[in-house]
């Protein structure tokens, strides 16, 4: 294992966790059994985040087209969510990881919807790491929203169309109140981002792997980190261009052994 640079870490990494089901299904086992073992890559993946001091996670848990799998998988993701809301409390609680959620909510079952909403008040005023996760999540119908939410604002006078651009828009999007991506990660050997955080990815940097979600650990996730710090972040400009990076600004550290 190399090195991980602490001083120029993403300040936002945002992960596609796919593979669940079929790593279950090569072991002959229910596509149940990978989602669970999937909860424990969570865990191992928001626990480095956190000890190296990446400000921001974003999982994609559960998209809106996920909504069109068999009942019975649906009930027992749902079912899922609601064991870990309550298993990891004392997780975030104790290393002060603030809990967000993106996506239409509103179409999550209600006894998910409770236990989100209380984790999310009990910690919206830690500041150690926030851990977003995108329920009932999708790109296009995130910008969708923002959309109708400024055709709202233009018909009742508060805004002219005019008055719309980049950052108005951003401003109607949940997924912006962390930041731009810096680092987008595929598990599961898929090379493509699935309708995922559209609009914040637009300058990410992509690593995808073969690893399986079940699989993916802190030695996956630096992995990651070593691949995104060798690439240069040009931003649309010329190579050799002194850009803004996406960094930890308040490590002190140049480097620490992974």
């Amino acid at each position: 294992m190399g090195l991980v640079d602490v001083s120029r870490l993403p300040k936002h990494v945002a992960i596609i966790m796919d593979g669940n089901g079929r790593w279950a299904q090569a072991r002959g086992k229910p596509r149940t059994l990978g989602h669970e073992r999937g909860a424990d890559a969570v865990r191992a993946t928001m626990r480095a985040a956190r000890r190296l001091g990446i400000p921001a996670l974003t999982l994609y848990a559960f998209s809106e087209q996920n909504w069109d799998r068999p009942e019975a998988e649906v009930n027992a993701l749902v079912d899922l969510l609601c064991e870990c809301l309550v298993s990891e409390r004392n997780e975030l609680v104790d290393n002060e990881i603030r809990l967000s959620a993106i996506g239409r909510l509103h179409k999550l079952p209600e006894r998910a919807q409770s236990k989100l909403s209380a984790l999310s008040s009990e910690t919206e005023s830690f500041t150690g790491m926030t851990l977003t996760l995108a329920l009932s999540y999708g790109g296009r119908e995130e910008l969708v929203d923002a959309a109708r939410a400024l055709a709202r604002r233009v018909r009742d006078a508060e805004i002219e169309p005019s008055d719309i651009d980049e950052a108005a828009i951003e401003l109607e999007l949940p997924s912006m109140d962390v930041g731009p991506v810096d680092l987008l990660v595929r598990t599961g050997g898929e090379q493509r981002i699935s309708n995922f955080l559209l609009w914040s990815s637009a300058y990410a940097e992509f690593y995808f792997t073969d690893e399986l979600w079940p699989d993916f650990d802190a030695s996956s996730l630096y992995r990651a980190l070593e691949e995104y710090q060798a690439r240069e972040r040009r931003f649309g400009l010329v190579p050799g261009t002194k850009t803004k990076p996406a960094v930890n600004e308040s490590s002190d550290e140049l480097e620490r052994a992974i």
